[in-house]
């Protein structure tokens, strides 16, 4: 198969985590810039990395790259591009677009401009006037950044982070992909406990427990080029059977999931059961200051309540001490938390070993990671 040039797209502080996805997935021609990962694959790696990508937000096909200063050099340029290799004569391909610091700053010009250069050598190749678009969805985005023009093909249809069992969602939801990244950098191996005190709709112990058990997070959804027909459906049908032949749902897993709110838990349950992961997991109603384990090692790994995002300070604050009670009953434990509090070692009651920046959203945040100890080599819990 030919090698062709694609982009994971990331929430700013998540392309290294995504690079290295990529790399486990055996795609090391690949260069990490801000928001993006570029890298080569084959056809087969669209499929692969939409089904397989816990962090990134989507798969671009990248179909262009060059410098446009005026209208018509974005013309010629995007016209000169083998559009045919990907759009067949009856696609739907609308095209949207985003323009920094460039001399082409009018985004709804540039994307009829570069609409119409697509169609214009459409009618080259298919010898026809008219293009109904009846066919299959191939999203094009132009981007403009500092008169750089990328031109890219959406593989995946809706963002990655909608994993296809979350039909219902709860208060100041957690990105799916977020919550997958926060796991991995805590480095939470399924041979320990792991415990998030404050779960709402479950969306950090789900996504434990799809890392866990070597689990595509993709595999209950579908994605816009399944439905291109030139890409052939025998290698959707080999990434498919490649996920199940990796998945180990039988794992013994430690993962729970506590909180105040009945009805959080209520959609934590039922989300749970939707992605297939219910008996992996334990969800409780329990305030933080009641959090206990059975378990001398493990991580409490937590997206809590923030003052901007729910509740007043003074409360969250509060919470945040019995989180930090909690943290010292479980001497041997890490804790991993994201929040946009500048100083959670106060209410802690201990100094962060690391910090990194993360967005909720928009919301800019940290994620404060406080380890505790290495358990012996002969305690793997």
């Amino acid at each position: 198969m030919a090698k062709i040039e694609l982009i994971a797209t990331a929430a700013f502080g998540l392309e290294s985590i995504v690079a290295r996805e990529l790399k486990n997935l055996g795609y090391d021609e690949l260069n990490v810039e801000n928001g993006r990962v570029l890298f080569t694959a084959d056809e087969l790696g669209i499929c692969r990395t939409n089904l397989w990508l816990r962090c990134s937000d989507r798969v671009l096909l990248k179909i262009g790259f060059f410098q446009a200063r005026t209208f018509e050099e974005l013309f010629q340029q995007t016209k000169a591009l083998p559009w045919e290799d990907w759009l067949p004569e009856d696609a739907n391909f609308p095209v949207q677009g985003k323009s920094v610091k460039s001399q082409l700053f009018s985004v709804s010009d540039c994307q009829a401009i570069v609409k119409k250069a697509i169609v214009e050598r459409l009618k080259e190749t298919y010898s026809r006037s008219w293009f109904e678009e009846t066919g299959p969805r191939y999203q094009i985005e132009v981007a403009l950044l500092n008169d750089q023009v990328t031109l890219t093909i959406d593989t995946s249809g809706l963002g990655l982070h909608k994993r296809g069992y979350r039909q219902l969602a709860g208060q100041a939801p957690l990105k799916e992909t977020l919550a997958a990244a926060m796991i991995q950098l805590s480095f939470w191996h399924k041979d320990r406990a792991l415990i998030d005190p404050f779960c709402g709709t479950g969306t950090i112990p789900i996504e434990a427990a799809f890392i866990a058990q070597n689990r595509a997070p993709g595999l209950k959804r579908s994605f816009a080029a399944e439905k291109w027909p030139n890409l052939p459906k025998v290698l959707w049908q080999e990434a498919w059977q490649e996920a199940l032949d990796l998945w180990d749902p039988e794992a013994a897993l430690h993962i729970y999931g506590s909180d105040i709110d009945p009805s959080a838990l209520a959609l934590a349950r039922t989300h749970a059961f939707e992605a297939g992961v219910e008996s992996a997991i334990h969800f409780q109603r329990l305030p933080v200051s009641e959090v206990r384990s059975r378990f001398k090692y493990g991580h409490l790994i937590a997206n809590p309540p923030y003052g901007e995002r729910l509740g007043g300070v003074n409360e969250v604050e509060g919470l945040y001490l019995e989180l930090g009670e909690t943290y010292k009953r479980l001497e041997n434990w890490s804790l991993h938390m994201l929040t946009t509090h500048q100083f959670p070692e106060r209410l802690i009651g201990r100094r962060w070993d690391k910090s990194r920046k993360l967005y909720n959203g928009r919301l800019e945040c940290h994620y404060f990671q406080f380890f505790g100890p290495r358990p012996p080599k002969t305690q793997s819990k």
